[in-house]
């Protein structure tokens, strides 16, 4: 099965710093409190969990010829219906104000821009699917061409 279109949206860098911040301020306080090796110890936990936490939190999507998958969820693509690539301003609003409890958010922070699909599926209650992407056109190209 040919492959239209693979995203993976790992955090960014400043994120990691940010994070790596933080265990390290944990880290200096336990071994201020408890000792070389306790620092330590939380030290390595703390990097641990965060590469753990980084992996699991990394939102891939894929488009293949029948289905698109973002995260664990799919559907066929004989269910969506119009497809729309969204500024960050756009995003902004149906992330918050626009928003339908219903429908599928895939969202991650750090990525402004996205696709809102909408679900054309009569025993689906899911209005629409609303998804981060860095790559929103080839995301959006890819839904639309068909085989």
């Amino acid at each position: 099965m040919r492959k239209n279109f693979k995203e993976r949206s790992p955090w960014p860098f400043w994120l990691w710093l940010f994070l790596l911040f933080l265990a390290a301020s944990l880290a200096l306080a336990f071994w201020a409190a408890l000792g070389t090796r306790w620092g330590a110890i939380t030290g390595l936990v703390e990097l641990l969990g965060l590469i753990y936490l980084s992996q699991r939190s990394a939102l891939e999507i894929e488009v293949t010829p029948d289905e698109l998958r973002v995260g664990s969820a799919h559907i066929e693509r004989k269910f969506l219906g119009e497809i729309e690539e969204l500024s960050a301003d756009e995003m902004r609003k149906w992330r918050g104000p626009l928003a339908d409890p219903a429908a599928y958010m895939a969202l991650r922070f750090w990525i402004p821009g996205g696709v809102k699909i909408a679900i054309n599926d009569p025993k689906d209650r899911t209005p629409y699917w609303l998804i981060s992407s860095k790559k929103a056109q080839p995301l959006v190209a890819a839904l639309l061409e068909r085989d």
